[in-house]
């Protein structure tokens, strides 16, 4: 066994940021390259990055040159790359995985996308490992809402058809639990929706520390709350468990975050569970004592990586020094509890 490898994501410079009105400008890839490679801890650096398939970080069409030196300047600051997040949104490649037959289809392609970009990184060798990132694609519930069994079957059929693109590449889906995700934006709703595609070898579950907190309050889904506001230290970690026990057996990639209880947006990335500092004061989680009821048999999942996720983090702290030593300081500590993978 190998102890798991750190990662940080490259999309907080990505995600929420643009030219709409109260966004910040977009990070550059190099930038958060060398941002993620001054972090050091006692001698400990990250091991790589997960990475962002779109605009302005990459082309989704970019030739397979352009890729390689992609894969290049990656290696450069001596990461690996683990997981890939598909461009399967609206103005992306992709459309809804519940929409009509031509929107399913584009979600369909950028599948493609992901796994076409996933082979070139392999046979380059900078990425050994990670799976491919999705969601439904479908912005908010209330349009699941109108006919939810019949919507989450939908997603279902065009999941279906992604993992077998997948299998097809020697890849693994990984659907991310989130509650602004149609289909997914509940514990019990995305456990229905695992289930009924119910293909775990080829298309699992990506757990969020940050999101999933929302999953315990029942933020889009209050019938499915499993506490709720004041509760005790006891009825947390009962609530916890309850909801781990059911969704790590699908979980095959993980997210290290911190959450306080708000739900944040911008632009379009609306209603999304709030990332913050590593060490934010107003943080619900004990982030260590958190994240080992998700890793518990990691390795038997095929998990050799975990990945730092601060979306929507203003560009200020993204760009301080001190905000990365303290995020690989939590993820040392992680790892270090957790013990090998």
């Amino acid at each position: 066994m190998s102890a798991l490898k750190l990662h940080n994501a490259m999309w907080p410079g990505l995600v929420g940021k643009g030219d709409e009105e109260g966004q910040e400008p977009p990070i550059s890839l190099e930038k958060m390259l060398e941002l993620t490679a001054a972090a050091e801890v006692n001698g400990q650096k990250f091991d790589g990055i997960d990475y962002f398939l779109f605009h302005p970080h990459t082309d989704p069409e970019a030739s397979d040159d352009e890729l390689r030196k992609i894969a290049d300047l990656i290696a450069s600051h001596g990461f690996s790359v683990g997981s890939l997040v598909a461009p399967i949104w609206p103005g992306t490649v992709g459309d809804s995985a519940m929409g009509d037959d031509e929107a399913r289809g584009k979600f369909l392609d950028a599948i493609k996308v992901g796994c076409r970009i996933a082979k070139i990184f392999n046979e380059h060798g900078v990425r050994k490992y990670g799976v491919i990132r999705i969601d439904s694609a479908e912005f908010g519930v209330e349009k699941w809402r109108e006919d939810a069994k019949a919507n989450t079957s939908k997603i279902a059929s065009t999941f279906k058809e992604a993992a077998k693109i997948a299998a097809d590449h020697g890849e693994r889906l990984a659907a991310e639990g989130e509650i602004c995700w149609a289909g997914m934006h509940s514990w019990k709703d995305m456990l229905d929706l695992l289930e009924e595609v119910g293909m775990p070898e080829s298309l699992g579950f990506q757990a969020d520390l940050a999101h999933t907190y929302l999953y315990l309050l029942g933020y889009n889904a209050p019938e499915h709350a499993l506490v709720q506001p004041g509760y005790s230290d006891e009825e947390f970690y009962a609530a916890y468990k309850t909801m781990t026990d059911k969704l790590r057996p699908w979980t095959i990639d993980f997210h290290v975050a911190q959450n306080d209880g708000e739900v944040h947006g911008a632009g379009s990335h609306d209603k999304t569970g709030k990332h913050c500092p590593a060490d934010d004061p107003n943080g619900k989680l004990d982030i260590v004592k958190c994240s080992q009821y998700w890793l518990e048999g990691a390795e038997d999942r095929g998990i050799q990586h975990i990945c730092w996720d601060g979306c929507m983090f203003p560009n200020a702290m993204l760009e301080n020094p001190q905000t990365w030593n303290t995020i690989l300081d939590t993820m040392i500590k992680v790892r270090d509890a957790h013990g090998t993978a």
